[in-house]
Protein backbone atom coordinates (compact mmCIF):
# COMPACT_ATOMS: atom_id res chain seq x y z
CA UNK A 1 0.00 0.00 0.00
CA UNK A 2 2.16 2.88 -1.36
CA UNK A 3 1.01 5.92 -0.83
CA UNK A 4 1.79 9.57 0.46
CA UNK A 5 -1.74 10.25 2.77
CA UNK A 6 -2.89 6.59 4.09
CA UNK A 7 -5.17 8.72 5.95
CA UNK A 8 -6.89 10.03 3.24
CA UNK A 9 -6.46 7.60 1.05
CA UNK A 10 -7.61 4.31 3.25
CA UNK A 11 -8.51 5.57 6.20
CA UNK A 12 -10.76 8.00 6.25
CA UNK A 13 -12.53 7.15 3.13
CA UNK A 14 -13.29 3.35 4.87
CA UNK A 15 -10.76 1.30 2.46
CA UNK A 16 -9.17 0.03 5.89
CA UNK A 17 -10.69 -0.53 8.80
CA UNK A 18 -9.25 0.64 11.88
CA UNK A 19 -9.74 0.27 16.02
CA UNK A 20 -11.65 3.85 15.95
CA UNK A 21 -11.41 5.17 19.72
CA UNK A 22 -13.00 9.17 19.42
CA UNK A 23 -14.54 10.42 16.90
CA UNK A 24 -15.75 14.31 16.70
CA UNK A 25 -16.84 15.75 13.37
CA UNK A 26 -13.51 16.72 12.50
CA UNK A 27 -10.93 14.40 14.59
CA UNK A 28 -10.15 10.90 14.41
CA UNK A 29 -8.48 8.80 17.14
CA UNK A 30 -7.93 5.20 16.32
CA UNK A 31 -5.50 2.38 17.39
CA UNK A 32 -2.45 2.10 14.95
CA UNK A 33 -2.87 -0.41 12.22
CA UNK A 34 1.00 -1.68 12.96
CA UNK A 35 2.20 -0.94 16.08
CA UNK A 36 4.90 -0.09 18.08
CA UNK A 37 4.13 0.46 21.48
CA UNK A 38 1.82 -1.21 23.78
CA UNK A 39 -0.59 1.68 23.26
CA UNK A 40 -0.16 3.32 19.94
CA UNK A 41 -2.89 5.69 18.95
CA UNK A 42 -3.24 8.23 16.05
CA UNK A 43 -4.70 11.11 15.81
CA UNK A 44 -5.80 12.90 13.12
CA UNK A 45 -7.29 15.81 11.71
CA UNK A 46 -10.25 14.91 8.47
CA UNK A 47 -9.32 17.63 6.67
CA UNK A 48 -6.46 17.43 4.76
CA UNK A 49 -3.03 19.37 6.01
CA UNK A 50 0.17 18.62 5.09
CA UNK A 51 2.14 18.97 8.14
CA UNK A 52 2.11 21.02 11.57
CA UNK A 53 4.09 23.80 9.80
CA UNK A 54 0.90 24.15 7.15
CA UNK A 55 -1.30 24.64 10.28
CA UNK A 56 -3.22 28.25 9.49
CA UNK A 57 -6.19 27.90 11.93
CA UNK A 58 -5.11 27.03 15.56
CA UNK A 59 -8.24 25.91 16.17
CA UNK A 60 -7.64 23.07 14.41
CA UNK A 61 -4.56 22.10 16.95
CA UNK A 62 -6.94 22.84 19.72
CA UNK A 63 -9.80 20.21 18.57
CA UNK A 64 -6.87 17.64 17.85
CA UNK A 65 -5.83 18.27 21.33
CA UNK A 66 -9.34 18.22 23.51
CA UNK A 67 -9.52 14.64 21.63
CA UNK A 68 -6.16 13.57 22.18
CA UNK A 69 -6.73 14.66 26.33
CA UNK A 70 -10.30 12.72 26.05
CA UNK A 71 -8.65 9.64 25.25
CA UNK A 72 -5.66 9.62 27.92
CA UNK A 73 -8.56 10.05 30.39
CA UNK A 74 -10.53 7.46 28.79
CA UNK A 75 -7.55 4.94 28.69
CA UNK A 76 -6.50 6.22 32.14
CA UNK A 77 -3.05 6.70 30.39
CA UNK A 78 -0.96 7.79 33.43
CA UNK A 79 2.94 7.86 31.30
CA UNK A 80 2.31 8.18 27.35
CA UNK A 81 4.55 10.77 24.91
CA UNK A 82 2.28 12.65 21.97
CA UNK A 83 4.58 12.56 18.76
CA UNK A 84 4.57 14.51 15.64
CA UNK A 85 6.59 14.14 12.81
CA UNK A 86 7.48 15.99 9.99
CA UNK A 87 9.66 16.16 6.53
CA UNK A 88 11.69 12.89 6.32
CA UNK A 89 10.31 11.62 9.34
CA UNK A 90 7.10 11.71 7.88
CA UNK A 91 5.87 8.72 6.36
CA UNK A 92 2.01 9.85 5.97
CA UNK A 93 2.11 13.71 4.43
CA UNK A 94 -0.80 14.37 6.48
CA UNK A 95 -0.82 16.18 10.02
CA UNK A 96 -1.35 12.99 12.47
CA UNK A 97 -0.14 13.50 16.30
CA UNK A 98 1.35 9.95 17.98
CA UNK A 99 -0.03 8.96 21.65
CA UNK A 100 2.30 6.21 22.45
CA UNK A 101 2.61 4.39 25.92
CA UNK A 102 4.38 1.10 27.45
Amino acid sequence: METEDIYCDFVLNNKIEVKKLKETENVLAFYHTKPSYKTHIVVVHKIHIDNLVAVEDLEIIKEIFAVIKEVVRELDLKDFRIVNNNGKYQDSKHLHFHLISE
